[in-house]
């Protein structure tokens, strides 16, 4: 939101202190803390006193962060998953375990010993699927019994279409879980911000990995961020982006008929089902249509892995998006 960002940019610069400018919290601006305190309560209900939330760079470096002060071990990631994330993990010190995903999500009973897992519960990725009420609980069950924490990518939590946004796991268990969100997905990742909301025990640990890892994040991003959420300029505009993803999926639903999709009450993509995404993908390359394909997202392949395409929603201008679903309609057909 082009106008809107602007009017708060212009706001933030021109009411900000002077120690604005001077480095700053680790933690992050107050004003943001606060903002985000009461936007995360209402939107997707998540326990979030201001002290207890640390502003980040994206999601990557709080993933990153929060591995470094596991300081190593076993961290358990969802099968099929983003292999990007499982690299910061790694890199970060950590042992990836992977988990199963099925119809209600990840597999609760096959975790182990490990001391944290990544899930996403709202809308997991790739698949689409919404974690049980059942594994819900039972997840948080598993954290308590045995001291581990959960690490919740909330990464499109606020685009839900088929009814109300499905709340954070935060909101069951916030001192077992470690809710991270970003702006990436409702402003755009070129902004770089977003935010952790810490059980207690990790703030002081996360806060100083964050010291020596970049200081702090920007600060006049992080004061319009501010003001947009405290105008509702913030909610406002998500809303109207939950409008128009609906019916771009809409859109795409029609085009697919009875092609069996998952993953469409939610989110920026679908998963579209393939008998094999080789041949498909090479067709969509042929009409410069770029698509994701499930394969990648496996920790290990397999010869009897379910194939797929992933179809993003949310990338094309409006303008070129009835010519990409009839290139897709045509690269689906076999034409």
């Amino acid at each position: 939101p082009a106008a809107a960002w602007l009017r708060a940019l212009r706001r933030a610069i021109a009411t900000a202190p002077s120690l604005a400018y001077d480095y700053g919290d680790p933690r992050g601006r107050i004003e943001l803390r606060t903002a985000l305190s009461g936007y995360l309560g209402r939107a997707r209900g998540v326990i979030a006193p201001p002290e207890r939330i640390v502003i980040t760079s994206g999601y990557v470096q709080g993933l990153a962060l929060l591995t470094r002060v596991l300081e190593g071990g076993a961290v358990a990631m969802e099968d099929p998953g983003l292999p990007f994330h499982r690299e910061v993990v790694r890199r970060a010190g950590g042992r990836v375990t992977p988990v199963r995903v099925d119809a209600r999500g990840v597999r609760v009973r096959d975790l182990g010993e490990e001391r944290a897992v990544v899930v996403t519960p709202a809308h997991q990725y790739p698949t689409g699927v919404t974690l049980h009420p059942e594994r819900r609980r039972a997840l948080t069950d598993w954290a308590r019994a045995g001291g581990a924490l959960i690490v919740e990518d909330d990464y499109d939590g606020e685009f839900r279409y088929d009814r109300q946004p499905v709340g954070a796991l935060q909101g069951m268990a916030p001192g077992q879980v470690a809710y991270l969100g970003t702006a990436s997905k409702t402003l755009g990742p070129a902004l770089r911000l977003g935010w952790m909301v810490l059980p207690p025990h990790l703030v002081d640990a996360v806060a100083d990995a964050k010291l020596h890892s970049d200081h702090h994040t920007e600060s006049i991003g992080q004061l319009a961020l501010a003001e947009l959420i405290d105008s509702h300029a913030y909610d406002r505009h998500v809303r109207a982006c939950r409008l128009r993803y609906r019916r771009r999926r809409d859109r795409l639903l029609d085009l697919l008929g009875a092609r069996r999709v998952r993953g469409i009450a939610a989110g920026l993509h679908a998963l579209v089902d393939v008998p094999d995404e080789a041949e498909v993908l090479a067709r969509a390359e042929a009409e410069g249509l770029a698509l994701g394909r499930l394969a990648d997202h496996w920790h290990t392949p397999r010869e009897a892995r379910p194939q797929g395409l992933i179809v993003g929603y949310g990338t094309p201008r409006e303008r070129l998006y009835p010519d990409a679903l009839e290139v897709l309609a045509k690269v689906l057909d076999g034409g």
